[in-house]
């Protein structure tokens, strides 16, 4: 039997988003899943319910009923009461903020695939829907932190007067730090940013900020991507950073995140102060107690003529687009849950496993640790009889030899030659055999797709051998005049060749319709 997915509509009071949209059920319907959406649930992302039926959806009053449930928010406790005996529910848990949801959900022996559990490996990138809903929460902070300044981000210059770039410091190079940074940079302000992982350094000044950093030695680096909890010393180094950048600053925002802790304060009170009236502080860690000591959720904070805007929905807020993520997210993650026309958990998958709060009820424990492959190359052991290493030594090859008595013969040759040689005939030939180096490093050094630029080149040194060959020419049928000939025949050849190849080159250019346009009078540039 093929398993049925529903897609309710989002309760929680301002949530716009939806966990399927047309296109993601087109892939999943094609897979053979069937998919019930609730009427109205992507109504406030802009998607009709009408869509969704071409889609291959069927609309339905609830969808709680269903064997599989997707949904962006946390089912709320009326809502798990709602659900199938042992049905699979996949969506954001975050189950430290929600200690009522596992009891209620371990009481309808459900299965809970938390998405903020995914583990960032490469692998599962395409199902990380944190990543991919902080990628658009941050260009929207930078947005509504744009839309409360009183002033310009980028640079103005007017008849009434001009003004500098604001600048903006953002506090968190993750997902969401660089996505504010490359907005920000867009409009044209002055950037700057801090972590406290070093390997964003690389990261920040690629899209053109400036990275800011304490003198203090201290990795930051946690589990999964994530920034870790830093020393007492550390935090009042960054405090005190944060202070003298506050003076210059117009614009803070600040992603910092501890997975499934509160959010450090990063921002306090005296930080606010110091910045001037009319700046303003978006705080991305809102929801879970935020990064600034005067944000309070969803609201918008004014201190001192200093705005602290603590949105929770800043993703919602692009609903269209960040349903759209969200949803090809999940519609790979069904990639993972079997194939064919049924959901499937493979409990021994390393990317679904650490995701399942609950199967069928019952919390499951860690996958162990994987073994480290074994070594292709068998470990070395010294033979007994081995000699030391300096005293293993081994002989010439064959190739060595020869290699050694060919250029002791090039030598003689050489010195014979530069002994019993005529003067003009050594002088010739040095210039003949570096002339044929130079040649040959010349041709072989040009890459493909400049041989034929290369030919105007080459037909331009073949007629001075031409030249060179027809002033060596004479009467007899002495050397000079035989390779005189031959510099000449060739010479030719290589001229008319070039020519050649070059015609034919520019006839893969010539446009076989370009009397036809020109017939037409005009087109479009």
């Amino acid at each position: 039997m093929p398993t049925t997915i529903g897609v309710p509509r989002e309760s929680l009071p301002g949530e716009r988003r939806v966990a399927a949209t047309p296109e993601s059920v087109k892939k999943l319907t094609q897979r053979g899943l069937r998919v019930h959406v609730e009427k109205g649930a992507g109504a406030a992302a802009g998607y009709a319910d009408e869509r969704y039926v071409e889609a291959g959806a069927t609309l339905v009053d609830s969808a709680w009923g269903c064997e599989a449930v997707f949904k962006v928010r946390p089912p709320t406790g009326d809502e798990v009461g709602r659900l199938s005996s042992r049905a699979l529910v996949v969506s954001l848990m975050q189950p430290e903020r929600n200690p009522q949801l596992l009891g209620a959900l371990e009481a309808k022996q459900a299965t809970a695939l938390a998405l903020e559990r995914i583990p960032r490996v490469t692998r599962a990138q395409k199902m990380d829907v944190l990543s991919s809903q902080a990628n658009l929460s941050g260009y929207r902070a930078v947005v509504e932190a744009a839309s409360h300044l009183s002033g310009f981000m980028g640079p103005q210059v007017t008849a009434a007067g001009s003004t500098p770039p604001a600048k903006v410091l953002i506090i968190g190079a993750g997902v969401a730090g660089l996505a504010a940074i490359g907005a920000a940079r867009a409009l044209g302000a002055e950037v700057r940013a801090f972590d406290t992982r070093a390997a964003a350094r690389e990261q920040v000044e690629s899209l053109g900020a400036r990275f800011l950093e304490v003198q203090l030695a201290e990795s930051g680096e946690g589990q999964g991507g994530y920034a870790k909890v830093m020393s007492p010393e550390f935090i009042a180094a960054e405090m005190a950073l944060f202070r003298a950048q506050a003076k210059e600053v117009d614009v803070i925002i600040s992603t910092a995140l501890v997975p499934g802790a509160k959010a450090p304060t990063l921002v306090p009170r005296d930080v606010v102060e110091a910045l001037k009236p009319g700046s303003v502080v978006v705080d991305m860690a809102a929801e879970q107690g935020g990064n600034c000591e005067l944000t309070k959720p969803g609201e918008v904070v004014e201190f001192q003529g200093v705005k602290v805007l603590g949105f929770t929905d800043l993703a919602s807020r692009m609903a269209h687009t960040s349903s759209r993520f969200f949803a090809m997210n999940l519609v790979h993650l069904c990639g993972e849950l079997g194939k064919g026309d049924a959901l499937e958990l493979p409990l021994e998958n390393d990317v679904i496993r650490p995701a399942l709060l609950l199967h069928e009820g019952q919390p499951l424990p860690a996958l162990p640790p994987k073994e480290p492959s074994p070594s292709t190359a068998p470990p070395h052991v010294p033979r007994a009889d081995a000699k030391p290493q300096q005293q293993q030594l081994q002989s010439p090859s064959r190739g060595a030899w020869g290699s050694t008595v060919g250029g002791l013969a090039v030598i003689a040759a050489l010195f014979g030659l530069g002994r019993f040689a005529p003067s003009d005939f050594l002088q010739h030939s040095t210039v003949f055999v570096l002339a044929c180096f130079i040649g040959w490093q010349v041709v072989w050094a040009v890459t493909p797709a400049l041989h034929t630029p290369l030919m105007s080149v080459t037909n331009a040194i073949s007629g001075i051998i031409i030249i060179g060959g027809l002033l060596q020419v004479g009467d007899g049928l002495e050397l000079p005049t035989v390779l005189g000939v031959l510099a000449v025949f060739f010479a030719t050849i290589n001229i008319a060749g070039g020519f050649l190849v070059t015609e034919r080159m520019l006839k893969m250019f010539r446009r076989d319709d370009a009397p036809a346009a020109q017939s037409h009078g005009g087109g479009h540039r």
